[in-house]
């Protein structure tokens, strides 16, 4: 097929997308309705409480999902990895959104209408199942992270969201740096800690050499060790 938007290109054909497999009618059924756009930095894709407009898929940068707690407290909740879908639970169920989305890097969006969505999936159920598997998995992704924000010490949470980053977003070339460079401040909004201890506790790390630090930049220098302290808790 040939698209006439990068973005397009990216959200349908990327390694991660779950529309790749499609055959092309169904690919050129699904995109007849569609938009792209650019997002900023720190813009707002959906807030929560609102009623979706469409399915929005990420096609390069990053995004983060969180809830507003206590005093305007943000909580993370998940972060998006190019291709990932955005909101597509309130979209599937007709519900309004139960968090919001905002870029954390300059990012590209797609939107596609609901109908023809819809439409697809009643008659692709290859689709169906991928995206039942994709819901499946991110309610075992949440249960599992509930019960570590609330359960965990501050050392095993934060270790925890390194790997978590590590493993959505990879690693650089040189195998050791995080793909990802995120915020003090959302780094423990992910972690459900305050941004002062989440320096405290990534400046111990880099001390007891189990990462470094180069501004946002964070190398995993002995996963063996992170993986042990996010187990340990």
């Amino acid at each position: 097929m040939l698209y006439t938007n990068p973005y397009l290109e990216q959200c349908i054909e990327g390694p991660f997308s779950i529309f790749r497999e499609l055959p092309d009618k169904d690919k050129e059924f699904l995109i007849q309705d569609h938009s792209c756009s650019t997002v900023k930095k720190g813009e707002l894709i959906f807030h929560e409480g609102n009623r979706p407009s469409g399915l929005y898929g990420l096609a390069c940068g990053k995004v983060k999902v969180f809830k507003e707690g206590i005093g305007g407290r943000e909580q993370i909740i998940r972060m998006v990895r190019p291709q990932g879908l955005i909101g597509f639970a309130a979209f599937i169920s007709g519900n309004t959104y139960s968090a919001s989305a905002v870029a954390i890097e300059d990012s590209g969006i797609c939107r596609f209408e609901r109908d023809p969505f819809m439409k697809l999936l009643k008659r692709n159920p290859e689709l169906s199942m991928k995206l039942m598997r994709m819901m499946a998995l991110e309610l075992s992704f949440s249960n599992k992270r509930t019960v570590s924000l609330t359960q965990k010490h501050i050392r095993g949470r934060l270790a925890e969201s390194l790997l978590v980053l590590r493993d959505t977003y990879g690693l650089e070339n040189d195998g050791r740096t995080i793909r990802a460079y995120v915020s003090r401040e959302d780094l423990a909004c992910f972690s459900n800690m305050t941004t002062s201890n989440a320096i405290r506790t990534l400046s111990m790390f880099a001390t007891e050499s189990v990462i470094a630090l180069d501004g946002k930049k964070i190398s995993i220098v002995d996963i063996p060790r992170l993986e042990k302290i996010s187990q340990l808790g």
